[in-house]
Protein backbone atom coordinates (compact mmCIF):
# COMPACT_ATOMS: atom_id res chain seq x y z
CA UNK A 1 0.00 0.00 0.00
CA UNK A 2 1.34 3.44 -0.96
CA UNK A 3 1.92 6.07 1.72
CA UNK A 4 -0.76 8.32 0.22
CA UNK A 5 -3.26 5.45 0.35
CA UNK A 6 -2.48 4.80 4.02
CA UNK A 7 -2.79 8.48 4.80
CA UNK A 8 -6.18 8.62 3.11
CA UNK A 9 -7.40 5.72 5.26
CA UNK A 10 -6.04 7.38 8.40
CA UNK A 11 -7.70 10.66 7.45
CA UNK A 12 -10.98 8.85 6.74
CA UNK A 13 -10.86 7.23 10.19
CA UNK A 14 -10.24 10.58 11.89
CA UNK A 15 -13.04 12.24 9.94
CA UNK A 16 -15.45 9.41 10.72
CA UNK A 17 -14.69 9.06 14.44
CA UNK A 18 -12.98 12.30 15.39
CA UNK A 19 -9.80 10.40 16.33
CA UNK A 20 -7.70 7.36 15.47
CA UNK A 21 -5.29 5.35 17.67
CA UNK A 22 -1.89 4.31 16.37
CA UNK A 23 -2.40 0.78 17.76
CA UNK A 24 -5.70 0.37 15.90
CA UNK A 25 -4.21 1.70 12.66
CA UNK A 26 -1.26 -0.70 12.94
CA UNK A 27 -3.70 -3.62 13.16
CA UNK A 28 -6.02 -2.33 10.43
CA UNK A 29 -3.31 -1.43 7.90
CA UNK A 30 -0.75 -4.12 8.71
CA UNK A 31 2.24 -1.79 8.97
CA UNK A 32 4.63 -0.80 11.74
CA UNK A 33 4.01 1.65 14.54
CA UNK A 34 6.75 3.91 13.10
CA UNK A 35 5.14 3.94 9.65
CA UNK A 36 1.80 5.05 11.09
CA UNK A 37 3.48 7.77 13.12
CA UNK A 38 5.25 9.07 10.02
CA UNK A 39 1.94 9.13 8.12
CA UNK A 40 0.25 11.02 10.95
CA UNK A 41 3.13 13.51 11.01
CA UNK A 42 2.69 14.10 7.27
CA UNK A 43 -1.04 14.67 7.67
CA UNK A 44 -0.39 17.01 10.58
CA UNK A 45 2.07 19.07 8.50
CA UNK A 46 -0.70 19.48 5.91
CA UNK A 47 -3.07 20.68 8.64
CA UNK A 48 -5.46 17.77 8.12
CA UNK A 49 -5.10 16.18 11.58
CA UNK A 50 -3.61 17.07 14.96
CA UNK A 51 -1.06 14.76 16.53
CA UNK A 52 -1.77 13.64 20.10
CA UNK A 53 -0.24 11.02 22.36
CA UNK A 54 -1.11 7.63 20.89
CA UNK A 55 -2.70 8.81 17.66
CA UNK A 56 -4.39 11.66 15.81
CA UNK A 57 -7.51 13.75 16.20
CA UNK A 58 -9.37 16.15 13.95
CA UNK A 59 -7.91 19.67 13.96
CA UNK A 60 -9.47 21.92 16.58
CA UNK A 61 -12.52 23.73 15.29
CA UNK A 62 -12.72 21.69 12.08
CA UNK A 63 -16.15 22.24 10.56
CA UNK A 64 -17.73 22.15 7.12
CA UNK A 65 -17.25 25.92 7.04
CA UNK A 66 -13.51 25.78 7.82
CA UNK A 67 -11.23 26.81 4.96
CA UNK A 68 -7.50 25.95 4.92
CA UNK A 69 -4.98 28.52 3.76
CA UNK A 70 -3.23 28.33 0.40
CA UNK A 71 0.11 27.09 1.79
CA UNK A 72 -1.59 24.11 3.43
CA UNK A 73 -3.52 23.18 0.30
CA UNK A 74 -0.71 23.54 -2.23
CA UNK A 75 1.62 21.16 -0.36
CA UNK A 76 -0.88 18.33 0.15
CA UNK A 77 -0.99 15.63 -2.58
CA UNK A 78 1.57 17.63 -4.57
CA UNK A 79 2.60 14.94 -7.11
CA UNK A 80 -1.01 14.09 -7.86
CA UNK A 81 -1.93 17.74 -8.37
CA UNK A 82 1.03 18.18 -10.71
CA UNK A 83 -0.03 15.16 -12.78
CA UNK A 84 -3.60 16.47 -13.02
CA UNK A 85 -2.35 19.91 -14.06
CA UNK A 86 -0.10 18.38 -16.75
CA UNK A 87 -3.04 16.49 -18.23
CA UNK A 88 -5.10 19.68 -18.37
CA UNK A 89 -2.20 21.68 -19.82
CA UNK A 90 -1.70 19.14 -22.62
CA UNK A 91 -5.12 20.06 -24.04
CA UNK A 92 -4.60 23.83 -24.15
CA UNK A 93 -4.03 25.60 -27.47
CA UNK A 94 -2.78 29.06 -28.50
CA UNK A 95 -5.60 31.54 -28.99
CA UNK A 96 -7.84 30.12 -26.29
CA UNK A 97 -9.40 31.98 -23.41
CA UNK A 98 -9.79 29.96 -20.23
CA UNK A 99 -10.91 30.67 -16.68
CA UNK A 100 -9.00 29.31 -13.69
CA UNK A 101 -10.68 29.30 -10.31
CA UNK A 102 -8.55 30.02 -7.26
CA UNK A 103 -7.06 26.80 -5.92
CA UNK A 104 -3.92 24.75 -5.47
CA UNK A 105 -4.37 22.44 -8.49
CA UNK A 106 -5.40 25.28 -10.79
CA UNK A 107 -2.31 27.11 -9.48
CA UNK A 108 -0.18 24.19 -10.72
CA UNK A 109 -1.88 24.54 -14.11
CA UNK A 110 -1.15 28.28 -14.11
CA UNK A 111 2.54 27.55 -13.46
CA UNK A 112 2.63 25.38 -16.60
CA UNK A 113 0.87 28.04 -18.65
CA UNK A 114 3.35 30.63 -17.41
CA UNK A 115 6.32 28.48 -18.47
CA UNK A 116 4.97 27.59 -21.93
CA UNK A 117 6.07 30.24 -24.45
CA UNK A 118 4.54 28.15 -27.27
CA UNK A 119 1.10 28.66 -25.71
CA UNK A 120 0.76 32.20 -26.99
CA UNK A 121 -1.34 34.18 -27.58
CA UNK A 122 -3.42 33.07 -24.61
CA UNK A 123 -5.90 34.65 -22.20
CA UNK A 124 -6.61 33.65 -18.61
CA UNK A 125 -9.50 34.91 -16.51
CA UNK A 126 -9.04 34.19 -12.81
CA UNK A 127 -10.27 35.08 -9.33
CA UNK A 128 -7.05 33.69 -7.83
CA UNK A 129 -4.47 36.17 -6.55
CA UNK A 130 -1.70 33.53 -6.50
CA UNK A 131 -2.59 32.49 -10.04
CA UNK A 132 -2.50 36.06 -11.33
CA UNK A 133 0.86 36.56 -9.62
CA UNK A 134 2.52 33.50 -11.18
CA UNK A 135 1.16 34.46 -14.61
CA UNK A 136 2.52 37.99 -14.15
CA UNK A 137 6.02 36.45 -14.10
CA UNK A 138 5.39 34.35 -17.21
CA UNK A 139 7.68 33.57 -20.10
CA UNK A 140 6.63 35.68 -23.13
CA UNK A 141 4.20 37.76 -21.04
CA UNK A 142 3.46 40.16 -23.86
CA UNK A 143 1.12 37.66 -25.52
CA UNK A 144 -0.41 36.38 -22.29
CA UNK A 145 -3.39 38.42 -21.15
CA UNK A 146 -4.56 37.99 -17.55
CA UNK A 147 -7.95 39.25 -16.37
CA UNK A 148 -8.26 39.40 -12.57
CA UNK A 149 -11.85 39.65 -11.39
CA UNK A 150 -11.49 41.79 -8.28
CA UNK A 151 -13.58 41.11 -5.19
CA UNK A 152 -13.19 40.26 -1.51
CA UNK A 153 -10.20 38.13 -0.52
CA UNK A 154 -10.71 34.76 1.22
CA UNK A 155 -8.23 32.85 3.46
CA UNK A 156 -7.18 30.80 0.42
CA UNK A 157 -6.49 33.95 -1.65
CA UNK A 158 -9.60 33.76 -3.82
CA UNK A 159 -11.41 36.93 -4.85
CA UNK A 160 -15.15 36.44 -4.35
CA UNK A 161 -18.38 38.33 -3.86
CA UNK A 162 -20.57 40.68 -5.86
CA UNK A 163 -17.72 42.44 -7.68
CA UNK A 164 -16.18 39.16 -8.87
CA UNK A 165 -19.59 37.77 -9.85
CA UNK A 166 -20.47 40.92 -11.82
CA UNK A 167 -17.20 40.83 -13.77
CA UNK A 168 -17.64 37.16 -14.65
CA UNK A 169 -21.21 37.81 -15.86
CA UNK A 170 -19.75 40.07 -18.57
CA UNK A 171 -17.24 37.52 -19.89
CA UNK A 172 -17.25 34.42 -22.07
CA UNK A 173 -14.45 31.83 -22.09
CA UNK A 174 -13.79 28.57 -23.91
CA UNK A 175 -13.38 26.46 -20.78
CA UNK A 176 -13.33 26.89 -17.03
CA UNK A 177 -10.95 24.84 -14.91
CA UNK A 178 -12.36 24.54 -11.43
CA UNK A 179 -10.63 23.42 -8.25
CA UNK A 180 -12.90 22.25 -5.44
CA UNK A 181 -12.70 21.71 -1.69
CA UNK A 182 -14.93 18.64 -1.83
CA UNK A 183 -16.44 16.26 -4.35
CA UNK A 184 -18.94 13.43 -3.92
CA UNK A 185 -22.02 11.94 -5.57
CA UNK A 186 -24.09 15.00 -4.64
CA UNK A 187 -21.77 17.46 -6.36
CA UNK A 188 -19.03 20.04 -5.72
CA UNK A 189 -18.67 21.97 -2.45
CA UNK A 190 -16.58 24.61 -0.72
CA UNK A 191 -16.50 25.93 2.87
CA UNK A 192 -17.05 29.54 1.72
CA UNK A 193 -20.57 30.65 0.76
CA UNK A 194 -19.36 33.60 -1.31
CA UNK A 195 -16.76 31.47 -3.08
CA UNK A 196 -19.45 28.97 -4.09
CA UNK A 197 -21.41 31.76 -5.77
CA UNK A 198 -18.32 33.05 -7.56
CA UNK A 199 -17.43 29.54 -8.71
CA UNK A 200 -20.95 29.22 -10.14
CA UNK A 201 -20.46 32.53 -11.95
CA UNK A 202 -17.15 31.25 -13.32
CA UNK A 203 -18.88 28.12 -14.62
CA UNK A 204 -21.62 30.27 -16.09
CA UNK A 205 -19.24 32.25 -18.30
CA UNK A 206 -17.63 29.10 -19.75
CA UNK A 207 -18.66 26.98 -22.73
CA UNK A 208 -17.52 23.91 -20.74
CA UNK A 209 -16.23 23.14 -17.26
CA UNK A 210 -13.42 20.82 -16.18
CA UNK A 211 -12.99 19.96 -12.50
CA UNK A 212 -9.42 19.26 -11.36
CA UNK A 213 -9.63 17.15 -8.19
CA UNK A 214 -7.03 14.97 -6.51
CA UNK A 215 -8.15 11.85 -4.62
CA UNK A 216 -8.20 13.60 -1.23
CA UNK A 217 -11.15 15.71 -2.36
CA UNK A 218 -13.47 12.72 -2.79
CA UNK A 219 -15.86 12.40 0.15
CA UNK A 220 -14.98 15.81 1.60
CA UNK A 221 -18.05 18.02 2.03
CA UNK A 222 -17.98 21.79 2.46
CA UNK A 223 -20.73 24.05 3.72
CA UNK A 224 -21.74 25.49 0.36
CA UNK A 225 -22.68 23.60 -2.79
CA UNK A 226 -21.17 24.85 -6.03
CA UNK A 227 -22.91 22.61 -8.56
CA UNK A 228 -24.30 19.16 -9.28
CA UNK A 229 -22.04 16.64 -11.00
CA UNK A 230 -24.24 16.80 -14.09
CA UNK A 231 -23.31 20.47 -14.55
CA UNK A 232 -19.66 19.48 -15.10
CA UNK A 233 -18.33 18.31 -18.48
CA UNK A 234 -15.14 16.61 -17.35
CA UNK A 235 -13.37 15.56 -14.14
CA UNK A 236 -9.59 15.02 -14.12
CA UNK A 237 -8.40 13.06 -11.08
CA UNK A 238 -5.45 10.93 -10.03
CA UNK A 239 -5.28 7.15 -9.94
CA UNK A 240 -5.40 6.97 -6.14
CA UNK A 241 -9.06 7.96 -6.10
CA UNK A 242 -11.26 5.17 -4.68
CA UNK A 243 -12.41 2.70 -7.32
CA UNK A 244 -16.05 3.27 -6.38
CA UNK A 245 -15.64 7.02 -6.89
CA UNK A 246 -14.03 6.50 -10.28
CA UNK A 247 -16.84 4.16 -11.37
CA UNK A 248 -19.51 6.60 -10.22
CA UNK A 249 -17.91 9.55 -11.99
CA UNK A 250 -17.31 7.56 -15.18
CA UNK A 251 -20.95 6.47 -15.20
CA UNK A 252 -22.24 10.00 -14.80
CA UNK A 253 -19.83 12.13 -16.84
CA UNK A 254 -16.54 12.08 -18.69
CA UNK A 255 -13.59 11.29 -16.44
CA UNK A 256 -9.85 11.22 -17.05
CA UNK A 257 -7.61 9.44 -14.54
CA UNK A 258 -3.88 10.18 -14.50
CA UNK A 259 -0.91 8.73 -12.63
CA UNK A 260 1.47 10.79 -10.52
CA UNK A 261 4.47 10.63 -12.87
CA UNK A 262 5.98 14.12 -12.44
CA UNK A 263 7.17 14.09 -16.05
CA UNK A 264 3.60 13.76 -17.21
CA UNK A 265 2.17 11.35 -19.79
CA UNK A 266 3.46 11.45 -23.36
CA UNK A 267 1.33 13.19 -25.93
CA UNK A 268 -1.67 11.11 -26.91
CA UNK A 269 -1.16 8.63 -24.06
CA UNK A 270 -3.99 7.43 -21.83
CA UNK A 271 -4.50 10.00 -19.12
CA UNK A 272 -4.28 13.07 -21.36
CA UNK A 273 -7.46 14.95 -22.08
CA UNK A 274 -9.40 14.06 -25.22
CA UNK A 275 -8.50 16.26 -28.22
CA UNK A 276 -10.35 19.60 -28.29
CA UNK A 277 -12.40 18.88 -25.18
CA UNK A 278 -15.47 21.06 -25.18
CA UNK A 279 -15.74 21.49 -28.97
CA UNK A 280 -19.11 20.82 -30.53
CA UNK A 281 -19.12 17.41 -32.14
Amino acid sequence: MLATQRQELILAAVRAHGAARVSDLVDDLGVSDMTIRRDIAELARAGLVRRVHGGAVAPEGTRASDEPGFEVKVEHAGPQKTAIARAAHADLEPGQTVALSAGSTTYRLAELVAQDAALRPFTVVTNGLRIADVLHRAVAPRDLEVVLTGGVRTPSDALVGRVADAVLALLRVDRAFLGVHGLDESGLTTPNLAEAATDRALMGCAAATTVLADHTKWGTVGLAKIADLEEVDLVVMDDEAPAAARRLLTDRLQTVVVGDDPAGPPAGAPGTLPPHVGDDA
